[in-house]
């Protein structure tokens, strides 16, 4: 994985002081605790709005967590490519057919340490489910699922439950959906409810 702004000696608690003292300006109190493992995927919803990638940024500093997320490859033209990639950021063309699932199984198997952040809604927009490759990506590689969130109407964000996935994936997404359902989104209007696709195998890998 590149080098990020997570990795910066200097800039790095720089970074979580600011965090830390924007987020008490704005009103938002930081839940939770950093995972203890050391290789994690981790669901972050809702995403509804452009304001939930900095608060949520701001809430991986003010833990001390460090991240890296999934975009769309747009994020990444110039001049702002450079940028999002020191700030943990990874692009995926949606439009093309491409194999993310197994090229970030390989990456987890190929470091000590690695924490990777997706949305699984795919859209700032209402989608009719969630996508589940943050799913499969866990039980290929072995590691846990952290459920992130931030709770607008609340003003609460950070990090909840830590799951370890069964591969019984209609059992698991009931756990996450109950997670979720007092979590309020930027705009609620949009926010994806976290169920299977139809025809979703019910055994992950099968």
């Amino acid at each position: 994985m590149h080098y990020t702004v997570f990795d910066t000696p200097v800039v790095r608690p720089v970074f979580r002081w600011i965090s830390r003292m924007s987020l008490k300006a704005a009103g938002w109190k930081v839940m939770g605790e950093p995972p203890r493992d050391p290789k994690y995927v981790i669901v972050a919803a809702f995403h509804t709005s452009n304001w939930d990638f900095p608060i949520g940024l701001f809430m991986a500093f003010a833990l001390g967590v460090k991240i890296y997320w999934i975009g769309k490859d747009s994020l990444f033209r110039k001049p702002f490519g450079p940028l999002m990639r020191w700030l943990g950021g990874i692009p995926v063309n949606r439009r093309g057919s491409h194999n993310m699932v197994s090229r970030t199984i390989e990456a987890f198997q190929e470091h000590e340490s690695l924490g990777i952040a997706i949305t699984p809604e795919g859209t700032r927009g209402k989608a009719p489910y969630w996508k589940t490759g943050f799913y499969h990506i866990a039980v290929g590689a072995g590691v846990p699922i952290v459920l992130a969130f931030l709770d607008y109407r609340l003003k609460t964000g950070g990090i909840g439950p830590v799951m370890f996935p069964t591969g019984d994936i209609e059992a698991d997404m009931v756990k996450i959906r109950d997670f979720y359902a007092d979590v309020t989104a930027k705009y609620p209007e949009y926010a994806s409810p976290p169920i299977l696709k139809p025809g979703e195998c019910r055994k992950a890998g099968t």
